[in-house]
């Protein structure tokens, strides 16, 4: 959730940092901070507010320094303000630490360091763990590196730090435990963030720091240990990440231009998988545990938010055309509650930046207990994707809006291939009816930009609704759980209260609320549960509800009910999520910019949840 950025070289560190820092704005936060190296004075500034309140606060002063690390914090321990901003100093101010994670036994570590007579300025657990950190090293003798590992053997919780030391202007200590962290390599200097989006203009060679691994900087040379002194050999990655892919490109907002990019990611996602004219489907990083996945007798799928929605509609399709049992289950619930998982199950655990700390702990939960675990994620190098056991990435190129867009779209996409791949195994999927969904899907991205050139009247229609404090969203079959993402688009970046229902649960609650007053955004496509869809549109109408209708393309029967309608092209039902679900973001997008919110950074959310 917090970002974290750092340099030492030869370049002059501030600007590097901040712009670092506002290249992971899109994380969510609440305050942010720098520490420079001034001389030999280690110096910290921190600002409650954005980045940009750090900028005014740091002009006019002094800061050449050739070493530096920022920080923006997404609050946890103590509220937003200035004094809990990080980088935070040790007691003695030797070093300054910066930290995403949670220690879990601050508050035991901290009773200690009391008795010894520390005193703490924050109410964080980073100024905790700095302390500690201090603490060791003064008194074991040891160096800085011993102490950190020393310290780290004692925490129990989540980590990724970064500390400089005042006596040392070439030296940064990192570490990393269920938080992510990346290194990226150039010539006589080292870069490290929280992901390579800092790191993507100055070099592509990045190594991603592993659990329970320590990374010393020094001299302008890079050594990486375990917490027990084991030196390892990192694997230098090549990002494929380019500069361009984390602009605006001219779009107002990131998230626009990701709701425009989806025509792409969606085609991205099945690049080299589908061939429908040779009525073939290959995925790679899977192929050789299909069997095991068309015979399982089980399917559980972790994620959450946006990607336990996708996991939603990939439990009608798996079920339908694989006829494998499926459960869905939110990741921050899974763990806690014992589940019964087999030695045998199939776990498909989703998550769009491969960082999600609740999928993760889900996870290891799951190996613990014998399952197979598959990953879909978007990240190369993410920690899902190399916690699971093998899995297929999205491919649908970085996605910086806090509320996710085409990762919906690309995760539901590789999910039908998995599915359809299962179900060909399986021989519960005739030839023609794969060959004729492959050919779908390859139509799939011209028909979401048909969508997308519906744009200026979905606006036009999202300016009628700006007043309104609640929508109640309906949908039926595979419908259903793109009427709960619409709701959460809605509700994450305009802050209206809405709610997404199965269309004929409505009678079972939720029609006390219809009234003059409320919007209902139905979809209402041609498919199997249409006529159903219409008479739960009557009985909204009879109740004087405003009715705002995703239809088929040619219904001519819907218009003369409803109270706007949206149309979008004819999908084969199985694929209707992919493109009824387009609408639905761009409305929530210009009804949101219209109530004058940020819709990129909305309050209070982080883009990758990387705590519990």
């Amino acid at each position: 959730m917090c970002g974290i950025v750092a340099y030492v070289g030869h370049r002059e560190a501030c600007p590097l940092v901040l712009k670092g820092l506002k290249r992971l704005e899109y994380r969510g936060y609440d305050s942010a901070g720098v520490a420079l190296m001034n001389g030999h004075e280690l110096t910290v500034y921190k600002k409650k507010g954005k980045v940009i309140a750090l900028e005014q606060e740091l002009a006019g002063k002094e800061l050449h320094s050739t070493i530096g690390m920022g920080h923006t914090r997404w609050a946890t321990h103590g509220e937003p303000n200035d004094v809990n901003a990080h980088p935070h100093y040790s007691f003695h101010r030797k070093l300054a630490i910066v930290h995403n994670g949670i220690i879990e036994n601050y508050a035991a570590i901290k009773q200690a360091l009391l008795k010894k007579g520390h005193t703490f300025s924050s109410e964080t657990d980073t100024e905790v763990l700095g302390q500690f950190i201090e603490d060791i090293w003064e008194n074991n003798g040891g160096t800085l590196e011993e102490a950190v590992r020393l310290a780290l053997q004692e925490v129990v919780g989540a980590y990724a730090i970064v500390i400089m030391n005042e006596t040392d202007p070439t030296q940064l200590i990192a570490a990393r435990k269920g938080s992510p962290l990346v290194i990226g390599v150039g010539e006589n200097e080292f870069f490290l963030a929280s992901d390579a989006t800092p790191i993507v203009e100055y070099t592509k060679d990045v190594i991603y720091l592993n659990d329970y691994e320590v990374a010393v900087i020094k001299n302008g040379k890079l050594t990486v240990v375990t917490l027990d002194n084991a030196t390892t050999t990192p694997y230098v990655h090549k990002v494929e990440l380019e500069l361009e892919a984390i602009e605006k490109g001219g779009f107002d907002h990131f998230m626009l231009k990701e709701i425009f990019e989806q025509p792409r990611s969606i085609a991205d996602s099945m690049r080299g998988r589908v061939r429908a004219d040779e009525g073939t489907l290959q995925l790679g990083g899977l192929s050789d545990y299909m069997d095991k996945i068309a015979k399982s007798k089980r399917i559980v799928i972790i994620g959450c938010g946006t990607s336990w929605h996708a996991g939603l509609v990939a439990e009608y399709i798996f079920e339908e055309l694989a006829r494998i049992p499926v459960e869905v289950e939110y990741a921050s619930e899974f763990r806690y509650r014992n589940p019964i998982i087999k030695e045998g199950d199939i776990v498909i655990a989703i998550s769009q930046s491969g960082e999600t700390a609740d999928t993760l702990a889900a996870i290891e939960l799951a190996k613990s207990k014998g399952a197979l675990i598959f990953g879909v994620c978007n990240v190369v190098g993410s920690s899902i994707a190399r916690a699971t056991h093998a899995g297929a990435f999205t491919h649908a190129g970085p996605e910086i809006g806090v509320a996710s867009t085409k990762a919906f779209t690309a995760q539901v996409t590789v999910l039908t291939l998995i599915a359809l791949a299962a179900a060909k195994r399986k021989g519960t999927i005739s030839d023609s009816l794969f060959r004729q969904l492959l050919a779908e899907l390859e139509s799939i991205p011209a028909k979401v930009e048909r969508v997308l050139q519906a744009a200026d009247k979905i606006k036009e229609i999202a300016y009628i609704f700006t007043y309104a404090r609640n929508f109640i969203y309906l949908g039926r079959g595979l419908n259903f759980p793109v009427a709960l993402e619409g709701a959460l688009k809605l509700k994450e970046i305009s802050y209206i209260h809405a709610e997404g229902y199965p269309a004929a649960e409505m009678k079972h609650g939720p029609i006390a609320l219809i009234d003059e007053d409320m919007p209902v955004v139905v979809i209402a496509t041609k498919d199997s549960s249409y006529e159903k869809v219409v008479s739960n549109i009557q009985e909204v109408k009879a109740r004087k509800g405003r009715v705002i209708a995703i239809t088929t393309e040619g219904d001519t029967h819907l218009p003369s009910i409803v109270d706007f309608t949206i149309e979008i092209p004819k999908v084969h039902e199985i694929l209707m999520p992919l493109v009824s679900v387009v609408p639905l973001q761009l409305l929530a997008y210009y009804i949101a910019v219209m109530r004058g919110r940020n819709v990129d950074q909305p309050r209070n959310l982080a883009k990758s949840v990387t705590v519990e």
